[in-house]
C-alpha cells in the first residue's frame, strides 16, 4: 500500500508526543513493506528533495516552515505521488485542507491523526480539520470526545491506542524489586505531590518507591520528599531509556498514575504489561482511567488517601513480570487496526 503522510513540522522541528506517534506509525508501516512518504518541511542538509530514514522517504515540500507555500504545493505533490491513502496531522489546520484537496485529486481517502496536544483552537480552520477527513484517529476516548464536539461523528472518528513492544517486555530482566513506581516528565502537569502524599500516609509501613522522569520540577519534588520524611525510601531514577523503564516496571509491584494531563497513558500501559497493578488518580484532562476500566489488576482513586489505600490493597495481587492480558497493545495488532482503517476507507471509495 502506498501511504502519504503530511506534516509540515516533524519531530526535527518540534518534538511532541503527537509528532512522535505520527512518525512512529509511518516507520511501522514501512517496516511491514508498505511504500511510505512523509511530505514535510526539509530538515536535512543539502539540496536533495528526499531522504530515506528507517525505510521511510521524507519529501521536502519547503526549505523552512512556510505555511502558505507548504499548503499551496501539497495538493499537486500528492496527486503526483498517487497514494492509496493520505494520512495527515491537524497542526496547522490549513495543511489538512491542502491534504484533503490533494487526496481528492489523487482519489485517496484522508485520515487525520489527532493526538490532542496540538494547540490549534485559535485557527479559523480547526473545526474543518475534524469534519473534512473520512476518518479522524485519536489515541483515547477523551480526545475522541473533543473531536466529536468539533463536528466529527461516531462513524468518522475512532480510537487507535498507542502500542508497546511486547517482545521487549517478555525478554527484559527485572530490575531490583520495589513496591511502587511512578513515571512522567517532572513538569507542571506531573502532579507528583498526590503520589508523594499518598506515600506519606503509609509512613509507618515498610515500602520502597521509584520515580522515573526528569524535568524542571524535580528539585522541588526532591525537597517535598525530604519534608515528608520519606526520602530514605524514595529513589529518583531520572529520565531512563525504554529498556531501563521496562526493567524497573518488571521489578515493581504497582504503578501509580497521577499526572494531570495524558492524552494516552503510555507509561501506565507499559507498566501494566510488565505486571504492575495499575493505580490511577482521576484527572479531568487525563485518559489514564480508560486503560484500567474493567481491568482486574487496577484501582481508580480520587485522592492521596485513596492512593494509599490502593497501594496497600495492591498487595493482595501476586507479583508478575509479564501480564499477557495487554498483548493486544503490541505493535503488530495496533498497526493492523490502522491498515484495516485504510482498507475500509478504500472500499468506501470503491478502490477495492
Amino acid at each position: 500500500m502506498r501511504v502519504a503522510f503530511v506534516s509540515m513540522e516533524t519531530t526535527h522541528y518540534r518534538d511532541t508526543e503527537g509528532a512522535r506517534r505520527f512518525e512512529r506509525v509511518a516507520r511501522h508501516l514501512a517496516a511491514r513493506g508498505h511504500d511510505v512518504t512523509v511530505f514535510c518541511t526539509q530538515w536535512w542538509d543539502g539540496t536533495d528533495e528526499t531522504v530515506e530514514r528507517d525505510g521511510v522517504t521524507y519529501r521536502g515540500v519547503t526549505i523552512s516552515p512556510a505555511l502558505t507555500s507548504f499548503a499551496v504545493r501539497i495538493p499537486a505533490l500528492l496527486a503526483l505521488y498517487d497514494p492509496d491513502v493520505v494520512h495527515a496531522r491537524p497542526d496547522p489546520p490549513v495543511t489538512t485542507l491542502a491534504a484533503s484537496l490533494g487526496g481528492t485529486l489523487a482519489r485517496a481517502p484522508l485520515v487525520v491523526e489527532w493526538f490532542g496536544d496540538a494547540a490549534i483552537e485559535a485557527s479559523r480552520f480547526h473545526e474543518r480539520t475534524a469534519t473534512l477527513p473520512e476518518m479522524v484517529v485519536t489515541p483515547s476516548e477523551m480526545v475522541r470526545t473533543r473531536v466529536r464536539e468539533l463536528g466529527a461523528t461516531e462513524a468518522t472518528s475512532q480510537v487507535i491506542p498507542e502500542s508497546i513492544d511486547v517482545s521487549l517486555v517478555r525478554e527484559t530482566d527485572p530490575a531490583e524489586e520495589t513496591d511502587v513506581v511512578y513515571a512522567h516528565p517532572l513538569d507542571e502537569s506531573a502532579n507528583l505531590e498526590s503520589f508523594l502524599l499518598g506515600l506519606a500516609e503509609l509512613r509507618d509501613r515498610d515500602w520502597s518507591a521509584t520515580i522515573v522522569g526528569d524535568g524542571p520540577e524535580r528539585a522541588g519534588y526532591e525537597r517535598q520528599v525530604s519534608d515528608l520524611r520519606i526520602d530514605d525510601r524514595v529513589t529518583f531514577a531520572g529520565a531512563c531509556d525504554r529498556e531501563e523503564r521496562v526493567a524497573i516496571y518488571k521489578g515493581a509491584h504497582a504503578f501509580v498514575q497521577t499526572a494531570r494531563r495524558e492524552y494516552f497513558a503510555t507509561e501506565l500501559l507499559w507498566a501494566m504489561a510488565c505486571g504492575c497493578v495499575g493505580i490511577v488518580e482521576y484527572q479531568a484532562e487525563s485518559s489514564a482511567h480508560e486503560l484500567i476500566e474493567g481491568a482486574e489488576r487496577g484501582f481508580r482513586t480520587t485522592s492521596p488517601e485513596q492512593i494509599a489505600d490502593a497501594i496497600v490493597d495492591a498487595g493482595e495481587f501476586e507479583r508478575l513480570t509479564v501480564d499477557e492480558d495487554w498483548a493486544e497493545y503490541d505493535r503488530t495488532p495496533v498497526l493492523e487496526r490502522y491498515l484495516q482503517t485504510y482498507r475500509d476507507l478504500q472500499a468506501e471509495y470503491g478502490l477495492f
